[in-house]
């Protein structure tokens, strides 16, 4: 099982993706984490390209697309892999990021149609005031304007794709519970 965790900078999504793996594990199920961007060569430009004073201009988004893109295509190996041999995949972010971070939703589906869509994507929807004081200020994406943009454009996608919605104003511990509760009956549990 691919799982996804999506949501604006400082929605909880690491914090998140901690408490499920141990969840998961208490469990008895084995977890592989990844992570948007990877490790790899291309993964670490891309973080250098983030902290760019230019990372949120068009041209500038139209290159992270691709580098995301192409990032992705060596992340879907491990995944595989994980997958073949029985492992739950928790992603912290997917293409559907590039979905809202980028324009040209058309172009962004086509650059991505080899990568695997999730089997659950859970948003962790937080209001951009509470983002923004959790945030620690390093990107420039962080800003009320675009990541109030971002996060509209997020729960537009998760109605069209029809994503599990938390609301992650909430304290750590009722996000935690609302994400298990999603997910518990595909393990044959009940909360």
């Amino acid at each position: 099982m691919y799982i996804c965790l999506e949501g604006i900078d400082g929605s909880g999504k690491s914090t998140q993706i901690g408490m499920l793996e141990k969840w998961l594990k208490d469990i008895g199920q084995t977890v592989k984490i990844v992570r948007e961007p990877t490790e790899s060569d291309v993964g670490i430009l891309i973080r250098k390209m983030l902290k760019s004073s230019q990372a949120t201009e068009e041209n500038f988004q139209n290159t992270l697309a691709l580098l995301f893109a192409a990032d992705r295509t060596i992340l879907m190996e491990e995944v595989g892999e994980a997958e073949s041999s029985g492992e739950i995949i928790i992603s912290d972010r997917c293409f559907y990021s590039s979905m809202v971070y980028q324009n040209n939703t058309d172009w962004i589906a086509q650059i991505n149609k080899h990568v695997k869509k999730p089997d659950i994507t859970i948003l962790l929807d937080l209001e951009t005031e509470t983002a923004l004081k959790r945030c620690d200020g390093q990107d420039h994406f962080e800003n009320k304007i675009f990541l109030e943009k971002i996060r509209k454009r997020y729960l537009d996608l998760a109605e069209k794709e029809e994503f599990y919605v938390i609301n992650a104003n909430n304290g750590l511990n009722k996000i935690h519970h609302d994400i298990k509760r999603v997910l518990s009956p595909k393990f044959g549990l009940c909360i």
